[in-house]
C-alpha cells in the first residue's frame, strides 16, 4: 500500500467540496445552490403579503424605457466583468503573493445570499436574524482562542465582526482607554460629591483617597468588578435621584467627555500613557494612537530578535525604563503572525512580564494582533475546546510548531483581546475582520446610554448583555455595517468548526506546504549555484516564506535590491499587466536596517556575500548603499499547492520558474 498516495487521496477527497476550485470544478454545485437560494428569496418576497398587487407591471419589460435601462445595465456589467478578468487570481495555486486565496464555498454563498436581505447590524431592528449570528461568530472565535463563553462564568468573552483588522485594533485601544481611565474619573467625581463608598471587596483602603497611578494600574477584570461594586454602593446609600446625579458626575469626569488634554490637566501625576508594539507591528497602530488622541509619539517600539519575533529581553528593559520614568503603560501588543514574515511573538513571555510588573505596581493590558495568524489557533484545540499537547501536534508536522510558537498559542487565553481577520486565513470574502474580548464586562464602559445602577455587585445578568447587544452600534466604533460578511463567516464556521479536526485541518495543510517549501530551498540553491545566492533570511513560524537573491559576485546591497525588484516585476500584477503573461504571482517586502540588531544584520550580509558597509540607516549618494533588504514574500495559504502534475507540485514548479527568472535577469543585468 502506498500510504503517502493514500493520504494524498484522502486529503483531496476532503478538500474537493470546500472551494469553487482553480478550474471552477465546482461550478455546477455553486450555480445549483445559488439558484436554489435565489428562488427561495424570490418566494420569500412574494409571500410577505401575497394579497398585495405587484407594483411592476407584467408588460413593463416590453416598454422602451425598461429595455434601454436593462441594455445600459448589461453593457456596464459586462464591461465591469471584462475588466475584472485582469484581477489578481487569488484562487489559483500559482498565486502565492498577498494574504488571499480561494474562498470557502459555505462562506461565499452565505455572504452572497445574505446580501439579498441586506441586513444592517447597527441594531436588531434592521437585522433581527443576522445580528445574533454576528454575536455567535464572536463566541466561535473566542472559543478558538481559549476564552470562556459560558455566561454562567465570569469573565465571559464576546466579539463581533469589523470591516477589517485596522478597525479591530482601533477598538482594542478604545476599550482599554475607557476601562483603565474610568477609576480615576470615578474617584474624582466621588471626592467632589463628598461620597465615600466605604469598604470595598475589589479595592483596599479608602477609594476616594487613592492616587491616580494606583487607580490606573488595575487589571481589566478588577476594574470591571470595581465599577459594579461602586454603583451597588451608590444604589444602596443614595436615593435614585442622587444616584443618577453622581453617575452623571462620573461621566462628566471621564476622558471621553473631557478629552485627553483636559483629563490629563486634571490628573497631572498620572503621566502620558504609552502603547508598546514590536518593530514588526502593522502601521495601523500608529493610526490608532493618532485617532484616539494618544499621540503617535507615545507608540513605543520593542526590538525584535533574529526570528523577527518581539524580543522579550528588550520588552523587559523597556518596561524597566518606563517604570523608572513613571510612565503608565496602556497596553502591550503582541503580533500572532506578522504580515511580512508570519512571525509569532512570544505571547507567553508578554503574559509573564505582566505578572511580574503587576507585583511592582505597573500593569498593562495585552492585545494580540492576530489578523493573520489567528485562525491557526484552530489547529491547537480539540472539538471540546481543550488544548492539544505539544508532542501530539508535532507528530503531524516536520518542524511545526516550535516550542515558543506552541507556548504563544497556549497563552492566548490569558490576554485581554484579540484581532483576527476571517477574510485572510478564514477564507471568506473581504472585508470581514473581528474584535474579540476576553471580558464582555468592558462593554459596561462604552455604551452611549449606560445603565448606572445594578442590583448585583458581582455580575450583570446574561439577559442584560443580550439586550444591550441588540443595539450593537452603541458598543463598537462602526455604525451601520453589513450583516452579510458576518453571516458568511458564521456559516463557514458552522460547516467547518474551528478545531483541529475541521478548520484546523485546512490550516495544517498550509503549514505543511510551507515546511515542504522550506525543506526544498536547498534544491533551488543547488540549481542556481555559481549564478546567485538564495538566502532564507528568517526561518518561518507559520506559512509565510521570504527569500533574498543576490547575483554571485555582487557586493552591493542596493544592486541586489534592484535585481530583486526586476524579479518581482515578473511576478507582479497591475492594471497594465496581462495576467496571462505571468506563470506565478508573488509579493515583496522590505527588512529595514533599524529593525535588525547588529548580529542579525551581519549574519544576513555574510550569507548574501554582501559588503556590510552597504547596509546602513542613512544611505549615501553612491548608489551602493541601502537602508533595507528587498525580499520576495510567499504566502502559502492555498491548500492545493501540493497538487501534483507530471510528478511536480506547484511549489516545485515555482522554484523551477524562479530559477528561470533569475537566469533571465542575469542575462539582462547591466554591467
Amino acid at each position: 500500500m502506498n500510504t503517502k498516495r493514500d493520504n494524498r487521496d484522502e486529503l483531496v477527497d476532503w478538500l474537493s467540496p470546500l472551494f469553487l476550485g482553480s478550474y471552477a470544478e465546482n461550478n455546477e454545485l455553486l450555480e445549483k445552490v445559488l439558484v436554489e437560494l435565489l428562488r427561495d428569496h424570490v418566494y420569500w418576497r412574494r409571500n410577505i403579503h401575497p394579497e398585495d398587487r405587484p407594483q411592476i407591471p407584467v408588460l413593463a419589460e416590453s416598454g422602451p424605457e425598461y429595455r434601454r435601462f436593462v441594455g445600459r445595465m448589461k453593457t456596464e456589467l459586462h464591461g465591469l466583468t471584462a475588466r475584472l478578468k485582469n484581477s489578481a487570481p487569488f484562487f489559483n495555486p500559482r498565486y502565492i503573493g498577498h494574504m488571499a486565496s480561494d474562498l470557502l464555498l459555505p462562506g461565499l454563498i452565505a455572504q452572497l445570499v445574505t446580501t439579498l436581505y441586506n441586513p444592517n447590524h447597527v441594531t436588531d431592528e434592521a437585522s433581527p436574524v443576522t445580528l445574533p449570528l454576528e454575536l455567535e461568530l464572536g463566541r466561535q472565535l473566542a472559543t478558538m482562542f481559549g476564552f470562556n463563553t459560558d455566561p454562567k462564568q465570569e469573565p465571559c468573552a464576546w466579539g463581533h465582526a469589523t470591516s477589517g483588522g485596522t478597525i479591530a485594533n482601533d477598538e482594542a485601544l478604545w476599550y482599554f482607554r475607557a476601562v483603565r481611565y474610568w477609576p480615576l474619573a470615578a474617584a474624582a467625581a466621588m471626592r467632589e460629591a463628598g461620597f465615600e463608598p466605604g469598604e470595598l471587596k475589589h479595592w483596599k483602603g479608602e477609594f476616594t483617597s487613592a492616587d491616580d497611578r494606583s487607580l490606573f494600574n488595575l487589571p481589566v477584570d478588577q476594574v470591571v468588578r470595581l465599577r459594579r461594586e461602586l454603583f451597588a454602593a451608590i444604589d444602596a446609600r443614595l436615593d435614585r435621584r442622587q444616584a443618577r446625579r453622581l453617575a452623571g458626575r462620573i461621566e462628566a469626569e471621564r476622558v471621553e467627555t473631557l478629552g485627553m488634554a483636559e483629563f490629563h490637566a486634571r490628573h497631572p501625576d498620572l503621566g502620558t500613557p504609552v502603547v508598546l508594539v514590536p518593530d514588526t507591528a502593522h502601521y495601523s497602530w500608529e493610526k490608532a494612537l493618532k485617532l484616539l488622541g494618544l499621540g503617535a509619539a507615545n507608540l513605543v517600539t520593542v526590538a525584535i530578535n533574529e526570528r523577527m519575533r518581539l524580543d522579550a529581553h528588550d520588552l523587559e528593559a523597556t518596561l524597566e525604563r518606563l517604570s523608572e520614568a513613571r510612565r503608565p503603560v496602556l497596553a502591550v501588543v503582541g503580533v500572532l503572525g506578522t504580515t511580512e514574515f508570519g512571525s509569532i511573538d512570544p505571547i507567553h513571555e508578554i503574559v509573564a512580564a505582566r505578572q511580574r510588573w503587576r507585583r511592582a505596581g505597573l500593569h498593562f493590558a495585552i492585545h494580540v494582533d492576530a489578523a493573520w495568524g489567528g485562525y491557526l489557533a484552530s489547529m491547537f484545540h480539540r472539538s471540546d475546546g481543550t488544548l492539544l499537547d505539544h508532542a501530539e501536534m508535532r507528530r503531524q508536522f516536520h518542524l511545526f510548531p516550535s516550542e515558543p510558537v506552541y507556548k504563544a498559542f497556549a497563552a492566548l487565553r490569558h490576554v485581554d483581546s484579540v484581532t483576527v481577520d476571517p477574510h485572510k486565513l478564514g477564507y471568506v470574502p473581504f472585508g470581514c475582520g473581528a474584535y474579540v474580548a476576553r471580558n464582555r464586562g468592558m462593554t459596561d464602559f462604552i455604551s452611549q446610554k449606560a445603565a448606572y445602577v445594578f442590583d448585583d455587585a458581582e455580575s450583570i445578568p446574561d439577559s442584560e448583555y443580550e439586550r444591550r447587544f441588540r443595539n450593537l452600534g452603541q458598543y463598537i466604533l462602526e455604525g451601520s455595517k453589513p450583516g452579510a460578511a458576518a453571516a458568511g463567516a458564521w456559516l463557514s464556521h458552522r460547516v467547518l468548526p474551528l478545531d483541529a479536526d475541521n478548520f484546523g485541518r485546512l490550516c495544517a495543510e498550509t503549514v505543511r506546504n510551507c515546511e515542504y517549501f522550506f525543506e526544498h530551498i536547498d534544491q533551488l540553491r543547488d540549481e542556481l549555484a555559481g549564478i546567485a545566492r538564495v538566502v532564507l533570511p528568517f526561518e518561518p513560524d507559520t506559512n509565510l516564506v521570504c527569500l533574498a537573491i543576490n547575483p554571485v559576485g555582487n557586493r552591493s546591497l542596493a544592486r541586489m535590491n534592484a535585481f530583486g525588484r526586476r524579479l518581482y516585476e515578473r511576478l507582479s500584477v497591475g492594471e497594465e499587466v496581462d495576467i496571462h503573461s505571468r506563470e506565478f504571482f508573488g509579493s515583496r517586502t522590505l527588512v529595514h536596517r533599524n529593525t535588525l540588531g547588529e548580529h542579525a544584520a551581519e549574519r544576513l550580509m555574510a550569507e548574501l556575500d554582501l559588503d556590510p558597509s552597504t547596509f546602513v540607516d542613512d544611505p549615501d549618494d553612491s548608489g551602493e548603499q541601502a537602508d533595507s533588504i528587498f525580499l520576495l514574500r510567499h504566502t502559502l495559504m492555498n491548500p492545493w499547492l501540493s497538487g501534483h502534475d507530471e510528478g511536480m507540485n506547484y511549489l516545485d514548479r515555482y522554484c523551477r520558474h524562479l530559477a528561470g527568472l533569475v537566469r533571465q535577469a542575469m542575462n539582462g543585468r547591466p554591467e
